[in-house]
């Protein structure tokens, strides 16, 4: 990872902290002094953005040490396994929302929401779809997978706080709307979760490589070389910005070995010019 990215990381983490320690102050306050659930579980996952950016800094400074003896590709994989960090919190918060708003339905109880619930609902949108789309500018500038979660982790929150606007501003007529509200919030959440954990599990698991890339990667070999070398076997080897892809190809048995490589080297040089993989190839002898 660039010092760049890196810087973009450690910014958007520091920013998320501290606006998300205000946030909670407001919210659970709120909650409390109205007695709703809904607020107080969306005070905590407001919180547990906190926590998220912490991790954030974290894996964006693990992810930018350089490759050592013992890891030789890299730090890159820290943003992935920070993003999953991100995600078990975030399946935590979703679970313990669940039970709540379930004990609320089972005592029947409705929230006090009065003028200070609004106000500090509408602060909490307009600040964290500010900070949902300033993680995402920095994705978009970085293709950092710890950003983008952390992006959907603010987005998650701002909707939160629109369906719990809309509760509060229908919650006198109903008392089963406070525990409804929280109930979806921690659907949402659990949701956000799925996202998350899905994308960055298979990543670290390993995925095949997409089959439009291989024949794009074909494509641009024939037309590299004068002679066919039958490419294939492709794997791709993912650590977060740096990506390494290995591959066979086949030239006559007798070949010269320098000849051999410089072809190889060819192919190589032309992979990271065109499609920014470093690519170890391996020849096999073309059987006549």
């Amino acid at each position: 990872m660039s010092n760049k990215n890196h810087q973009y990381i450690v910014r958007e983490g520091w920013v998320s902290i501290v606006t998300n320690l205000l946030l909670f102050g407001l919210k659970y306050w709120a909650g409390v002094v109205s007695g709703s659930i809904a607020l107080i579980a969306d005070a905590w996952h407001t919180l547990t953005d906190s926590v998220s950016s912490v991790i954030v800094i974290i894996g964006g400074k693990l992810s930018n040490k350089p490759a050592d003896d013992e890891h030789p590709f890299g730090h890159g994989r820290a943003e992935h396994i920070a993003a999953i960090i991100i995600g078990v919190l975030l399946a935590i918060v979703a679970f313990d929302f669940i039970l709540s708003s379930v004990e609320k339905f089972n005592s029947r109880e409705a929230g006090n929401f009065g003028t200070i619930a609004i106000v500090v609902t509408i602060i909490s949108i307009v600040a964290k779809e500010a900070l949902a789309q300033y993680a995402f500018w920095g994705y978009r500038r970085t293709n950092s997978s710890v950003l983008k979660a952390d992006a959907w982790h603010h987005r998650t929150d701002s909707l939160s706080s629109v369906i719990i606007l809309v509760g509060i501003l229908i919650g006198k007529f109903y008392w089963w709307i406070d525990a409804l509200l929280a109930l979806i919030v921690a659907l949402m959440i659990a949701y956000a979760s799925y996202e998350i954990l899905s994308k960055e599990i298979k990543g670290l698991l390993g995925e095949s490589i997409d089959p439009e890339l291989i024949q794009a990667i074909k494509v641009d070999i024939d037309e590299l070389l004068e002679r066919e070398v039958f490419i294939h076997h492709f794997h791709l080897h993912q650590y977060g910005q740096h990506n390494e892809l290995s591959c066979h190809i086949k030239l006559p048995a007798h070949m010269p070995l320098n000849e051999a490589h410089a072809i190889c080297t060819r192919i190589e040089n032309r992979i990271m010019e065109k499609f920014g993989l470093v690519t170890t190839i391996h020849p096999e002898p073309l059987e006549n």
